[in-house]
């Protein structure tokens, strides 16, 4: 499904340009001291973000940084509610109340803001889903399962979010406007920078869900791990993890620093292609980009295959080419009638069909299964086959642990 959604009167999607949450951080423990925003200059900085390009402004009252001075709710609650106040009606900006907690949501909802953006991804308070359903108001969730960013590697990244899904889609809420955080950052001490390595890289996965992806990226620790800058040194890092997201499919970026942002992904957003997409007489036809096995599962359940008949077409659904190089041309020969016995295909030079060169490179496409079946077969073989079997089976191991940490093709 094309990505296309109202958010409070903005436009989000792929087709539309990448939106901007201009960070207002009322909160004095924050990990970027550059970011915190004075009370009484709030509306300025405010209009300021606004006239940089921000149309959503996502409003703080308490640090997420792990290390950050706890505070009460209390004290939250008295950042907050003076700031929405001040801000509703008075900026051209979606306004977004950035808290976990259900009654302070509640709250700010009613003086006015727009939208919520739940860290935990509605885990640390079971209210908060009913709040949101009873406003009928997009939500920010974060990719979550016990507490706020807990999540380790893409393939967590994604059953979170998931089962968030599941869990609005049981409370009533139209799910088409949830907006998914894929939770960028040191969220919990044991994340270290590779799990956010690995979000990147992987980050287009997220377009399986049909909805907005938000990037919150700015500033944060992966990039001063990489740079070793603080956060006060880290807007170049930003900049190029911002672009990266945004050409892998991000529809919103959160940032405390608009001006350089916008040049940043207006920049990205003209580079990245479009997914073909056809639609007539309330007929749609899409390419589907999907690149890991479990993501074919997500999608044939989305569309009411039953569990079983998903994980039966499970390793049909990618094709892959492995490039097999100085083999003989004898074990090319069966190399490829073997494939094709079992579907796919093979393509060698000419010469060696005919026998005229010794040795051979080939091309050896197929699907999951019927590359399983071929390897299983090769190593019962004669000659190199066997060993060409078992290196074949590793490069796909190596290729899935390297590239999406899923070492169960041949399950």
């Amino acid at each position: 499904m094309v990505v296309d959604v109202d958010i409070c009167g903005l436009n989000v999607g792929d087709n539309h340009p990448v939106r901007l949450m201009g960070v207002l951080n009322l909160s004095h423990e924050s990990f970027y001291k550059g970011s915190v925003v004075r009370e009484d200059s709030l509306i300025d900085a405010a209009s300021a973000m606004v006239e940089e390009g921000a149309t959503v402004l996502d409003i703080g009252g308490r640090s997420t940084w792990p290390l950050a001075e706890p505070i009460s709710k209390e004290i939250e609650r008295e950042r907050l509610l003076p700031a929405i106040d001040a801000l509703a009606g008075n900026v051209d900006a979606v306004l977004s109340v950035d808290t976990v907690f259900a009654d302070i949501a509640d709250q700010c909802l009613d003086r006015g803001a727009d939208l919520v953006n739940d860290v935990s991804g509605f885990m640390t308070d079971v209210n908060m889903a009913d709040v949101v359903a009873d406003h009928e108001c997009p939500a920010v969730v974060m990719a979550s399962r016990k507490v706020p960013g807990d999540v380790l590697g893409m393939d967590a990244v994604m059953d979170s979010l998931e089962a968030i899904i599941e869990l609005c889609e049981g409370k009533g809420i139209d799910t088409d406007r949830l907006i998914l955080d894929p939770a960028i950052g040191k969220w919990v001490p044991e994340k270290d920078p590779t799990y956010d390595f690995e979000t990147f890289d992987r980050f287009e996965r997220l377009q399986l869900f049909g909805k907005p992806v938000l990037a919150a990226l700015s500033r944060k620790s992966f990039i001063g791990e990489v740079l070793n800058k603080p956060a006060a040194e880290r807007l170049y890092g930003s900049l190029a993890a911002t672009a990266i997201a945004v050409h892998k499919g991000a529809h919103i970026i959160r940032t405390h620093d608009v001006a350089a942002t916008t040049d940043a992904v207006r920049i990205a957003e003209a580079i990245r292609g479009r997914i073909p997409c056809q639609e007539a007489d309330e007929r749609q036809v899409r390419m589907l980009e999907v690149t890991d096995p479990d993501d074919s599962v997500r999608v044939m359940k989305s569309l009411g295959v039953t569990s079983t008949g998903a994980q039966v077409m499970k390793n049909k659904s990618l094709l892959f080419n492995l490039l097999v190089c100085n083999i003989t041309t004898t074990e090319a020969l069966i190399i490829k009638q073997e494939i094709l016995a079992r579907g796919g295909d093979a393509c060698l030079e000419r010469n060696a069909i005919s026998h005229e060169t010794e040795n051979t490179d080939l091309i050896v496409m197929g699907t999951l299964l019927q590359l399983k079946k071929l390897v299983a077969k090769l190593q019962c073989q004669a000659r190199g086959l066997p060993q060409i079997g078992t290196m074949m089976a590793t490069v796909l191991d190596e290729y899935y642990d390297v590239k999406y940490r899923y070492s169960s093709w041949k399950s």
